[in-house]
């Protein structure tokens, strides 16, 4: 196995310096509109301008290169054409209301340090094993192949959760219901277990031998952040006090789907 030191500080500043632009633009536009939830869409497409920057770039093994472009570009694109889909038309996140409010003073400079310049370390350090990968050579096929077997069960339930999600929202019968229908019956963030799926079959894809096992704090990170920090956590806050929404967390798992316990 060997790995290029000096390649992967041109792929990692490159990768720095195509999410700071693309955050600019993005905050450029959120303010221009006058919401900055767009910054949710962004997150996706900054994953997929990283997976391309490391495959042009890099000069690791390419079938692993243009695997993980590939991965993360179905993902990431999926993720921020829904993300753009349900914020369309609407006013801002209430998550991002609160924290502005909750700040108090100059919203505008509260805006730009909270939201959006929050997501570029973020952005990095989720990314490093596709960074780490793009320039290091050495193959263990089997890792790859449960890598990308567990991306696909990630995908599957972020794409079929979403859909569950979206048709049932669309529903008038269901309004004032809590959403207890297929997957949701099994877990109450598919979509979130996904995302964690996404990554950690993602990190095995990219992971050969030293130094890309070490980026496993990186898959780390990103299942905490969906779990505990701004992910299932908080959704389930906002939640709390919906009708019904007691029962529901009493039946079913909170985040490994499992099957629902008995009344």
């Amino acid at each position: 196995m060997s790995f290029d030191w000096s390649q992967f500080g041109i792929v990692t500043g490159a990768s720095i310096a195509g999410v700071i632009i693309l955050l600019a633009i993005t905050a450029v536009i959120g303010f221009s509109i006058g919401r900055h939830n767009v910054v949710d869409v962004t997150w996706g497409l900054g994953f997929v301008l990283i997976a391309a920057i490391t495959a042009v770039l890099g000069n690791g093994d390419l079938w692993r290169r243009l695997l993980v472009l590939v991965l993360i570009g179905v993902w990431g694109l999926r993720l921020a054409s829904s993300m753009f889909r349900r914020s369309r038309g609407k006013g801002e996140d209430p998550r991002y209301e609160k924290l502005l409010d909750d700040a108090g003073g100059n919203r505008a400079l509260t805006a730009i340090t909270k939201i959006y310049a929050t997501q570029g370390p973020a952005l990095w350090f989720v990314s490093l094993p596709l960074q780490v990968s793009s320039v290091a050579h050495g193959t263990l096929w089997y890792l790859a192949l449960i890598g990308v077997v567990v991306w696909i069960v990630g995908v599957t339930f972020e794409t079929v959760g979403d859909l569950q999600m979206d048709r049932f929202k669309a529903d008038p019968s269901t309004k004032g219901t809590v959403m207890d229908r297929g997957l949701w019956r099994y877990t109450r963030h598919p979509n979130y277990f996904g995302d964690a799926c996404v990554w950690w079959g993602t990190f095995l894809v990219c992971c050969t031998f030293w130094p890309t096992v070490a980026t496993i704090l990186s898959p780390v990170a990103m299942t905490y952040f969906l779990v505990f920090a701004t992910g299932a956590r908080l959704l389930e806050r906002h939640m709390a006090e919906r009708p019904g929404y007691r029962e529901y967390q009493q039946r079913t798992s909170y985040f490994i789907p499992l099957p629902p316990k008995k009344a």
